[in-house]
């Protein structure tokens, strides 16, 4: 999926988790839902129906209340185009981390399950009202053309249905945000059933979860532009853009370490770009594209 990014994503502005004082944000209602951790997943399914906006908020923003009212109404005046997910970081501190928000407000797009950037900080009316366009217009070139459902029925409705009892350890490990527990419940599970798609898809999000719970970004993106060669570093950068939603790019890089190395660390790069192409989903075009490649690196 492209990667929607804006040059002022990281612009000076936005506040800083560490500072925050203040007032409280508009209520949920309409196609607007409050969110947390254990609801993340079913956004990620809703959002091959149709595009989902999350805001990280904090009630002691004192410039959020403004912004999350502007974004609220002009999600709810789409009818439906789009699902706003809010999430407050101070309830929910695991997933603000596991998905590098470092200050609020943050506001990102869920299409086909990849995350898209969209702004940090404030913005005006009109520029959020371009962007939710430009949201509609990535959704529909990626075939995303369902309408969400007005009021939290739809992601609670998602929530029933993916109920699973195999997965039950597993849920409660990543609810809990002891990832390295909910690896090892999958794998448990992959011992069961080696060829399950779905087992092997939550083992990889685990996986990539487990990984990055410690990312500092910056460090990450320093240590790969210096050490081109190094393996570590450059599968930790291809983990960080696959969080971002740059996942033709993590594969561009992984593909091209690999023609690189020799037989033992190529293996290892290999399996972590399969374990990759779990997480973004075995029909996305960017996976489709970069397995072709695979072959020919590898033969």
């Amino acid at each position: 999926m492209e990667h929607m990014t804006d040059p002022n994503f990281s612009r000076p502005g936005a506040v800083d988790l560490s500072s925050l004082t203040s007032p409280a944000a508009p209520a949920a209602g309409g196609y607007v839902v409050e969110v947390g951790e254990a609801d993340f997943q079913d956004l990620a399914t809703l959002s091959m129906k149709h595009p989902v906006i999350v805001e990280f908020h904090s009630a002691r923003d004192t410039g959020g209340p403004a912004l999350s009212q502007d974004l609220a109404e002009l999600v709810n005046a789409g009818e439906g185009r789009y699902l706003l997910a809010r999430v407050d970081v101070e309830a929910e501190p695991r997933l603000a981390q596991a998905l590098q928000v470092s200050a609020v407000p943050t506001v990102v797009a869920l299409i086909s399950g990849q995350l898209a950037p969209l702004f940090q900080g404030t913005r005006s009316r009109e520029e959020i009202a371009a962007l939710l366009d430009q949201v509609a217009q990535l959704a529909v070139a990626n075939g995303i053309t369902g309408r969400a459902q007005a009021g939290s029925q739809e992601v609670e409705g998602e929530a029933e249905a993916a109920v699973d009892p195999r997965f039950e350890a597993a849920d409660a490990a990543l609810q809990a945000g002891d990832y390295e527990l909910a690896v090892s419940e999958f794998d448990k599970l992959i011992t069961a059933t080696p060829h399950d798609p779905e087992v092997i898809a939550g083992r990889a999000q685990a996986g990539l979860l487990a990984r990055s719970a410690t990312f500092d970004p910056a460090t990450v993106v320093a240590d790969a532009s210096a050490k081109p060669n190094d393996v570590a570093a450059q599968l930790a950068a291809a983990d960080l853009e696959i969080i971002q939603g740059a996942s033709e790019q993590a594969f561009d890089r992984l593909l091209g370490l690999a023609s690189e190395l020799g037989a033992d660390e190529r293996e290892t790069v290999r399996l972590r770009i399969l374990e990759l192409f779990e997480v973004v989903g075995r029909t996305d075009p960017a996976v489709i594209k970069a397995r072709r490649r695979l072959s020919s690196v590898l033969f």
